[in-house]
């Protein structure tokens, strides 16, 4: 064997073994389970949020507020837990606002294509309407 033979005959080898080691380091990549990719998280939608029954002698009287509520979307879309988280001053807009939030309907969050529960904030304004309402003269007669 002469010394020009010798890289010739290594220089197969050394690639070969490269081949090999790459080859393996790749089938061990196909023995694991094969992943999906994963499916982005979404947040509740809301589908159907009737506004709430404003209080007559509120509307009446000019009396709004802001009521915030947190409460759990659940996995079928309907409200549960509802909690006043920050109260408007006036119960009677603070109770109107959770009774109302009880029949709304969500789309629900998702993780990984599933529906799951998940807590939402919400505030929920009563704006004084901008004419005084017919009613009101009764009411003030009442009184």
């Amino acid at each position: 064997m002469t010394s020009s033979d010798m890289p010739a005959r290594r220089i197969p080898r050394v690639i070969g073994g490269c081949g090999l080691l790459f080859a393996l380091v790749l089938l061990a990549g196909c023995e694991g389970p094969i992943q999906t990719p994963a499916i982005a998280p979404t947040q509740p939608i809301a589908v159907d949020t009737p506004p709430p029954e404003y209080p007559p002698q509120l509307a009446c009287d000019d009396i709004g507020g802001t009521v915030g509520l947190i409460m759990e979307i659940g996995a079928d879309g309907r409200p549960a837990d509802i909690r006043v988280e920050r109260s408007s001053g006036q119960p009677a807009l603070d109770q109107s606002a959770v009774k109302a939030v009880e029949a709304w309907k969500f789309r629900p969050a998702t993780r990984n294509g599933n529906p799951v529960s998940t807590d939402l904030r919400v505030p929920v304004t009563f704006e004084p309407p901008a004419m005084r309402p017919d009613m009101c003269f009764q009411l003030d007669e009442q009184r």
